[in-house]
C-alpha cells in the first residue's frame, strides 16, 4: 500500500449462527465437523436455526427487544459481539466517531395477518375493500417494507450508541460485499478512523421458504455439502449475523488496539449470466489482487451457495488454480446472503489467529486436507442470482 498508516486492521468480530456466537464456537464447529441443521420445520426444505442466544447480554432492554423483529435483534447483538471484541462497548467518545455500514434486507412479514387476509379475502363481499381495511389496520406503520432495511443501524445506534456516519445497503450477497468493500475505501482514503461494518438475517421464515421455493434455489432433504449439490442444487437459509470493526492502523494504534488480522483489499463485480459470466469475473478480480497475493500460504474461503449456475462456474475457476486449498463454509453455516462475506471474512481472521486451515467437508474433489502454512485468506462470495466479490485477508505479524 502507498501510505502505511492508512493500512487497515480488524480489530473486532461479532458472529452468531447454528454454531454459537463469538469466534470459539465457531472454531470449534468447524475444526470438529459440526453441522447443525433443522430438518423437520420447513420439510422438505433445510434450515440452519440460530443457536440460543441470552439476548440480554448485548440488549439489556427487554422493551428494545421487544420492539425489534428477528433479523434486528440478531444483527444488534453481533454488533454488540464486535464492539465488545474491538474494545470499543462502552466507549461513548470512541463510538460518537464509529461510522456504520450495514447490509440489510426488507422486514419480516406476519405471517399471521397475512394467513388472516389470504384466508378471508375470498370469502368477503367486496374483496378489494375487505384488503384496503385489512392492510390499513392490521399492519404497524412501521411495516413500509422500503424503509425497514434502515431500522438495523438505528437499532445498533440506540441499544450502543454508535453515533457517526451510517449507511444501509440493500441488495442480497452484493450489498454484503460493498458494505465491507466502502469502509475499507473509506478508511483507507482518510474519510473514517473506525467502522462497524455487517449485516444480519434470520432465515427462519415461512416467507422466505416460499419465495426462494418459489424460484427453485433451495435444497431439499436430504443434506449435502455445497460442492456436492451439482444434481440436487440450492442453498440452505441460515439465521445468522456477522460485524467486523475495521480500523486504521495509526488510529487502532493510538487506543492501544491489537489487530486480528489486515485487511488488504476488497473487490466486486455483478455479472449475470451469460455463460462462464462468474469464473470470468473472478478471474479478473482475482488478476486484480496479484500484486497483494503472497506465493504460498494462501487459502481460499468459499461463499458458494450450492446453487446452479453460479457454483459450478465457481468450480471452474478455482480449478484454474489448484495450488490453494478451498473451504466451503455453506456447508456447515447455510446462506445468510447479506451477513455472509462479513460472517467469511471473520472466520479467515480465526484462520489467520490460528495459523491453520480447519478440516475439509467434502467428497467431491473440492477440498482436500491442508496441514501447510496460512498467511493470507482469500474470501469469495458468488450470490445465488448475481453479484460476485473477493477479499483479501492477511495475518498481522
Amino acid at each position: 500500500m502507498n501510505n502505511a498508516a492508512r493500512e487497515v486492521w480488524i480489530t473486532g468480530i461479532g458472529i452468531v449462527s447454528c454454531l454459537g456466537e463469538g469466534g470459539e464456537a465457531h472454531w470449534h464447529g468447524f475444526a470438529n465437523g459440526l453441522v447443525k441443521i433443522d430438518t423437520e420445520r420447513f420439510a422438505p426444505h433445510l434450515v440452519h436455526p440460530l443457536a440460543p442466544l441470552n439476548l440480554d447480554r448485548q440488549i439489556p432492554k427487554k422493551s428494545d427487544q421487544r420492539q425489534m423483529e428477528g433479523w434486528q435483534r440478531i444483527g444488534t447483538y453481533a454488533a454488540g459481539l464486535a464492539l465488545e471484541n474491538a474494545g470499543l462497548k462502552g466507549q461513548p467518545q470512541l463510538l460518537a466517531r464509529t461510522d456504520m455500514i450495514v447490509a440489510a434486507s426488507g422486514g419480516e412479514r406476519d405471517i399471521a395477518v397475512d394467513n388472516t387476509v389470504l384466508s378471508n379475502k375470498a370469502k368477503s363481499a367486496n374483496p378489494a375493500v375487505f384488503l384496503n381495511e385489512r392492510l390499513m389496520s392490521d399492519l404497524r406503520p412501521t411495516l413500509f417494507l422500503a424503509q425497514l432495511s434502515n431500522l438495523l443501524a438505528g437499532n445498533i445506534s440506540i441499544v450502543h450508541g454508535v453515533t457517526g456516519s451510517s449507511r444501509t445497503f440493500m441488495g442480497e450477497e452484493a450489498a454484503g460485499v460493498d458494505a465491507v468493500r466502502i469502509a475499507l475505501a473509506r478508511i483507507m482514503a482518510g474519510q473514517s478512523d473506525v467502522a462497524l461494518v455487517g449485516g444480519s438475517y434470520n432465515g427462519e421464515r415461512e416467507d422466505l421458504a416460499l419465495l426462494y421455493n418459489a424460484g427453485g434455489q433451495l435444497l431439499q432433504r436430504p443434506f449435502k455439502p455445497v460442492w456436492e449439490r451439482s444434481n440436487s442444487p440450492g442453498l440452505v437459509l441460515a439465521s445468522l449475523g456477522a460485524f467486523l470493526v475495521l480500523e486504521a492502523r495509526s488510529h487502532a494504534q493510538q487506543r492501544g488496539a491489537k489487530p486480528l488480522a489486515r485487511l488488504l483489499a476488497v473487490r466486486s463485480d455483478r455479472s449475470r449470466r451469460p455463460p462462464a459470466a462468474v469464473a470470468g469475473s473472478l478471474a479478473q478480480m482475482w488478476e486484480q489482487l496479484a500484486p497483494a497475493r503472497a506465493r504460498t500460504g494462501l487459502t481460499i474461503l468459499s461463499g458458494a451457495t450450492g446453487t446452479e449456475p453460479g457454483t459450478k462456474e465457481e468450480r471452474a475457476w478455482l480449478a484454474s488454480v489448484p495450488e490453494f486449498p478451498v473451504r466451503a463454509t455453506g456447508s456447515r453455516l447455510g446462506h445468510g446472503f447479506e451477513p455472509q462475506f462479513a460472517m467469511n471474512i471473520a472466520l479467515a481472521t480465526l484462520v489467520l489467529d490460528r495459523e491453520k486451515l480447519f478440516p475439509a467437508f467434502d467428497s467431491s474433489g473440492v477440498e482436500h486436507q491442508y496441514d501447510g502454512p496460512v498467511d493470507q485468506v482469500a474470501v469469495t462470495s458468488v450470490g445465488h442470482w448475481r453479484g460476485e466479490g473477493i477479499a483479501l485477508v492477511e495475518a498481522v505479524k
